[in-house]
Order: C-alpha cells, then structure tokens, then sequence
C-alpha cells in the first residue's frame, strides 16, 4: 500500500462538490493540496478548511478553458508547491437540450471546458512527472461518457472524448511510471448535479455523495506503484 502523506496534489475545480470532496479526503492523508477554480471566494474557503485539517493548501484562479490562463496558473501553483506527483481533472460544467435547441455557443462550451480544459491542465503538469519518472493523473469522465442519452449530445460527446484521451495517455506514459486512471461516476449529489435538477440533496441514502467518490480516487492512488486502477464507474446500490 502506497504511502500518500507529504504528497503534492492539483485538483481543477477544487473549491466544491466532488472537487471539494477530494481535497478534504487528500488532506485527511496527509497531501498538500492546491485547488483551482474561477470563484475565489469559494477557493478562498476551501483552503482554510484544507489548513486547519493541518496540510498545506493553496489556490490558484483560473478558467481551464483558457491556455494561457492554465499555463501561467499551473506554473504559479507548481512554483509554491515545489512539485507536483497527483493530478486530478475534475473541472468540468453540464447544460442540456435536445442537439437543434441547444445554442451553438452552449455547445462548444462545454466542449472547451471539459476536453480542451482537461488536456490544458494535464500537458502543462505532464513534464513535471515525466521528468521524476512518477506520478498520478485520475480524469473524471461519467457514465454519460459510456452511453449517450437523449438531451446529453453535448455533454456525452465531452465525456466520451475524455475517456479516449484518457486511455490514450495512460498507455503513452506507463513506460514513465505515471499512472492515470479514467473514472466514470453515476450520478452523485453534487452542486452541479444538484443545480441541474438531476440529484437531491437530502437524498443521502439513495444517491451517491461526493465523499463515496473522493474514497474511491484514495483508494485507487494507496494500491502498491506496481498496480494502475485503469478505470472504475462508481454506482449507487440503489436502482
């Protein structure tokens, strides 16, 4: 079992739901942690609830949908950090309708966002595992990145596109010791679920909770280096 205390975590989206939920798990190990994400004030309340969990914790402000922001931030989050060893593509926004009735812009947001954000954020953290010959990647697709659905044309081409590059790169860089996992969460409790109508918040027993996810990504990370966690979908016991 792998030994996570002192190390240096990036989570994109880090300041609520399941981002928020990672960062908290992280700090309970003993991983200094650095968030991302576009309201400061939220990011700003996160890492005070990261520093009193006794960990150092930092953020950084920025849109993963914007290269130049994502580059000038990473290399500020790595410069405080010292180094990186785990990053975790959390970010990622959500809008439905059918194909003609969502607005073009709408569209290629979501696109931007949830692909180009993710490989932004993992080409500029990239070199520095390679370079130490170690590190962790967990991209978070979902189960609408297995199966489209009608009203999720956006959101689903997003999630199938993360799952590729993905598996992509996870057989790209073995040979440098870097593992990267794609996981694929049903439906969880989370703010964005919760906004978008598609989740309770008071339905604790029945739907799947930020918390069940973030234990899923330690787990994953504890398994001995010799072991890569390819892929995980997270369901909830209840149909």
């Amino acid at each position: 079992m792998e030994h996570l205390k002192n190390r240096k975590a990036i989570i994109t989206g880090g300041s609520k739901g399941l981002g928020k939920a990672t960062a908290i798990a992280f700090a309970k190990e003993g991983i200094d942690v650095a968030i991302t994400g576009r309201n400061e004030a939220d990011l700003q309340e996160t890492v005070t609830q990261l520093k009193a969990l006794g960990v150092n914790a930092i953020y950084a402000v920025f849109d993963v949908g914007n290269y130049e922001a994502v580059k000038t931030g990473i290399k500020t989050i790595i410069d405080q950090l010292g180094k990186v060893d785990i990053l975790v593509n959390n970010a990622g926004i959500a809008a439905f309708g059918s194909l003609n009735d969502m607005e073009v812009d709408q569209w290629s947001k979501i696109i931007q966002t949830n692909v180009m954000g993710m490989y932004y954020v993992t080409k500029e953290v990239l070199p520095y595992l390679i370079n130490q010959n170690e590190g962790d990647i967990i991209n978070i697709s979902s189960t609408a990145g297995l199966n489209g659905n009608a009203n999720t044309s956006a959101y689903s081409a997003s999630k199938f596109a993360v799952i590729g590059m993905s598996e992509s790169l996870m057989k790209e860089v073995r040979k440098n010791n870097i593992r990267v996992c794609t996981l694929t969460p049903s439906t969880i409790a989370s703010d964005m679920s919760i906004n978008l109508g598609i989740a309770d918040k008071n339905s604790e027993d029945s739907v799947l909770q930020p918390d069940d996810f973030a234990q899923l990504i330690v787990a994953g990370l504890k398994l001995p280096r010799r072991a890569l966690l390819k892929s995980a979908a997270l369901w909830s016991t209840n149909p």
